[in-house]
C-alpha cells in the first residue's frame, strides 16, 4: 500500500488489516508510518512500514526488492495541486508524473510478475474523477490520472491470463488531511454531487478493498468511479 501514512492510504491499510491482510505500508514520513503500524497492531492486525519516496526511483526499486511474496498492490501514492497550465513549472509537472505514473508503472512491473508466477493477485490503482472530466487547474494532475486509467486497462489484459486482476478507483472529492485546507470550496464540490456530500476516506477504502477481494474475482480492467455520482451527472 503506497502512500499509506495518511488519508485514503491510511484508511485502506487499516481496513485491509482488519480483513486479515498482512500489510506493507509505505510513505516518506517514518513517524506517521510507524503510527499507522501501531494502530493496526493495537487492533490485532499485522503491518510493517517501509520508508520510500516514490519520486526517487532508487526507493521504488528498493521497495520492490523488499517484498518477496505479494498478493495485492495498491498504487495510491500521489501528488496533486490546483494550478493552471501556465502556472505549472516543468519541475512540478515532472514530479507529479514521477510519483503518480512512473512509480506505479515500475512498482507494478516488479511486483505483478511475482503475482503471475503464483497464479493469482490483485492490483488497484488510485485514479481520480479528474481523469474523466475537465477542470481549470487540473490539466497536469488529470493527465497523470488518465495515464493511470490507461495503464489499468493495459495491465488487465497483460496480466489477466496469469490470474492477476487490475482495476482502479476514480476518486471524487474526499475528506482527508490533504484537502482540509480547501475549506468551503471543498464542501461546495461535495454538495455538487448527486449524493450531496463529499467522500470520507473510508468510502474509498471500502471500494479498494472490495476490488482487491475475491468478491470481485470476475472484475478486471474497470475504472470504478467513487465520486458520489459526480461524473454520472455530467
Amino acid at each position: 500500500m503506497t502512500g499509506a501514512t495518511s488519508g485514503i492510504g491510511h484508511s485502506s491499510a487499516v481496513t485491509l488489516a482488519r480483513a486479515g491482510a498482512s500489510v506493507v505500508i509505505t510513505g516518506r514520513d517514518a513517524k506517521r508510518g510507524n503510527a499507522v503500524v501501531n494502530e493496526i497492531a493495537a487492533a490485532g492486525g499485522q503491518a510493517h512500514f517501509v520508508r520510500a519516496d516514490l519520486a526517487d526511483m532508487d526507493d521504488v526499486r528498493q521497495l520492490a526488492a523488499h517484498v518477496e511474496v505479494v498478493d495485492m498492490l495498491v498504487n495510491n501514492a500521489g501528488l496533486w495541486d490546483l494550478r493552471t497550465t501556465a502556472q505549472t513549472s516543468e519541475a512540478e509537472f515532472d514530479a507529479m508524473f514521477a510519483v503518480n505514473v512512473k512509480s506505479a508503472f515500475f512498482l507494478t512491473a516488479a511486483l505483478a510478475p511475482k503475482m503471475a508466477k503464483r497464479g493469482r493477485g490483485s492490483i488497484v490503482n488510485v485514479s481520480s474523477m479528474a481523469s474523466l472530466r475537465g477542470g481549470a487547474g487540473t490539466a497536469a494532475y488529470g493527465a497523470s490520472k488518465a495515464a493511470i486509467d490507461a495503464l489499468t486497462r493495459a495491465w488487465a489484459v497483460e496480466f489477466g491470463p496469469a490470474g492477476v486482476r487490475v482495476n482502479a478507483v476514480a476518486v471524487g472529492p474526499t475528506r482527508t488531511p490533504a484537502t482540509a485546507h480547501l475549506g468551503s470550496m471543498f464542501e461546495d464540490l461535495g454538495d455538487a454531487n448527486p449524493l450531496r456530500r463529499p467522500n470520507e476516506a473510508a468510502d474509498v477504502a471500502n471500494a479498494i478493498c472490495y476490488l482487491l477481494s475475491d468478491a470481485a474475482k470476475a472484475i478486471t480492467g474497470v475504472v470504478l468511479s467513487v465520486d458520489g455520482g459526480r461524473v454520472a451527472a455530467l
